[in-house]
């Protein structure tokens, strides 16, 4: 009887594994990304090299191309887009900062944008942990800014986003496919 107890022990643990094991989801075809100001921040603080503070960090996902007309088609002009895939793009500061005439205070926002031909207009936005560009709510935005499209002839498979150091803090350059935007954040 106890051979039989633990061999039914032992069945319904291995069943109760496999159907555990095939719940995992597939890879996101949109994987999340983050990138750091300084951007070699990570590196830095693993080598005890850490020159300057953790400034800034974004959160976002990646969409691709994929042979895709995007702007003014997949991502329609003049709508609120949510700056990448899946959940809204966060970015927070670990200390104040200035973008265009407004000060932003330490903390964590969202970025959204409104795409056109010949600009975008980048939104901070106070709400966080959003899916999408759905729940938008303009009466949190804390700012507004048009940035000019500027054309590349580099065309960028993957949606992506990088820290440049200015001098005045950092400029936080935004592309996908032959179109970038580069937003000036100051310190």
């Amino acid at each position: 009887m106890k051979k039989i107890i633990a061999l039914t022990f032992i069945i319904v643990c291995t069943i109760t594994i496999l159907k555990a094991q095939s719940k995992f989801p597939p890879v996101d075809k949109s994987p999340m990304d983050m990138i750091y100001y300084p951007a070699s921040y990570p590196v830095l603080k693993i080598q005890d090299k850490i020159t300057e503070p953790l400034t800034a960090r974004i959160i976002y996902s990646r969409p691709q191309k994929n042979g895709r007309t995007l702007f003014g088609d997949l991502i329609p002009y003049g709508q609120v887009w949510r700056l990448g895939a899946n959940e809204a793009t966060e970015i927070e500061f670990y200390r104040p900062a200035r973008i265009g005439d407004v000060k932003i205070k330490k903390g964590r926002y969202t970025i959204y944008c409104i795409p056109n031909q010949d600009k975008w207009t980048v939104i901070l936005n106070r709400d966080t942990d959003t899916w999408g560009a759905f729940k938008y709510d303009q009466s949190k935005d804390l700012l507004r800014i048009d940035l000019p499209l500027q054309k590349q002839v580099e065309v960028l498979e993957s949606f992506a986003m990088v820290f440049e150091k200015s001098a005045t803090g950092a400029t936080l350059l935004i592309g996908w496919d032959d179109n970038r935007v580069d937003l000036p954040i100051v310190f």
